[in-house]
């Protein structure tokens, strides 16, 4: 038996309780987490935004060390340090076929599976395939990764999300330029590694956008050179900052509708508008046909940062080795299973960066 936060049900509050996890079966492995990241897809999760099933373990942003593992298991050992991926690619379907892993069709048919059982019987599913809200968790194997040299469990954890979709958000699907200017929208935890990672890609004016005064020093530490609190003119003061033309890539880290048109009118003509943030159906963004002609911008989403993990997670231990990538400078708060709900509570009314659960 071991600890988890569990959803009961769609807009229930979480619940910490003891679950009976299975000894791993062919193909899968047990680990032990040290720490877990809480995502605001967890909150969509938690509320219906985004669908799974349910009763679920939820959280996908996790390192841990391998307990045991499975019949047939051969790229980890007992032992060995690890970063859970909660969305392995097939290889198989079409989107694998030709390059696009992040838009796998079967990256998440593992959340429909029996994961473990409370103590009154009650089938429980993985959230979003590794179920890292819990002391231990059993996963395939193909939702491991290698943890890197030289970088603490703990820190890892902040890899299996957060910092994949920052560095992919800039790298992968905006490829900032040296020199561009970058305006990110949205300074949680997504939104601090996007600064880092625009940081990293030799941007220039780097401008981080949020309704909380109280996250600018946050914000600059993490590379942004100008701190805008939002507001009704934001897109005129992003402007102003760059030259009057506008930003060359937006990057909107929120999923709200009015976050995303600002992002858009952010951009200058030519520029290029990352969407990063998940909203709901009833987020309806508009468009007129001129003005799509008009500003020839680019207007893209972005899914896990359009990251290959496998690929990118080498890379993300080089710039943390060399002092590059701080993900220290991520956290803000670091809490226990039971303070998930405050960190829900945080992410809603927009305050601090990741809350991070360690074990």
């Amino acid at each position: 038996m071991v600890r988890a936060a569990v959803l009961p049900a769609v807009g229930s509050p979480l619940e910490v309780a003891e679950i009976s996890l299975p000894e791993p079966g062919p193909g899968q492995v047990r680990v032990r987490l040290a720490a877990a990241g809480v995502c605001h897809s967890d909150l969509s999760l938690s509320n219906g935004t985004m669908r799974v099933p349910v009763p679920a373990v939820l959280g996908h942003e996790g390192a841990g060390t391998v307990v045991s593992v499975g019949e047939g298991v051969t790229r980890v050992a007992p032992g060995d340090g690890v970063v859970l991926n909660w969305a392995p690619s097939c290889g198989n379907c079409h989107a694998c076929s030709i390059g696009e892993v992040w838009l796998c069709a079967d990256a998440l048919t593992g959340a429909g599976r029996v994961h473990a059982v409370t103590a009154d019987g009650t089938e429980l599913h993985p959230g979003l395939n590794v179920a890292a809200f819990a002391e231990e968790t059993v996963v395939a194997a193909d939702c491991v990764l290698p943890a890197p040299d030289g970088v603490s469990l703990t820190d890892a954890a902040l890899l299996g999300c957060a910092v994949l979709t920052g560095y992919g958000a800039v790298h992968h699907s905006a490829r900032v330029r040296e020199g561009e200017s970058v305006v990110v929208l949205g300074v949680g935890g997504v939104g601090l590694a996007t600064l880092q990672s625009a940081r990293i890609a030799g941007a220039g004016t780097v401008i981080a956008v949020d309704v909380s005064p109280e996250k600018e020093e946050l914000a600059r530490r993490a590379g942004a050179t100008e701190y805008v609190v939002a507001s009704d003119t934001t897109a005129k003061e992003v402007r102003r900052l760059t030259g009057g033309h506008g930003a060359d890539v937006a990057i909107e880290c929120v999923g709200r509708a009015a976050t995303i048109r600002t992002a858009w009118d952010s951009t200058r003509r030519g520029g290029r508008t990352t969407v990063v943030g998940i909203g709901g159906k009833d987020q309806q963004v508009t468009f007129n046909a001129l003005e799509i002609f008009h500003w020839g911008r680019t207007l893209s989403g972005c899914v896990y940062g359009n990251s290959d993990p496998e690929r990118d997670l080498p890379v993300l231990a080089a710039h943390i080795r060399e002092g590059a990538l701080d993900l220290g400078a991520l956290v803000t708060d670091r809490i226990g299973l039971e303070d998930i709900p405050v960190a829900f509570a945080a992410m809603r009314e927009g305050r601090g960066g990741r809350s991070l659960v360690v074990f």
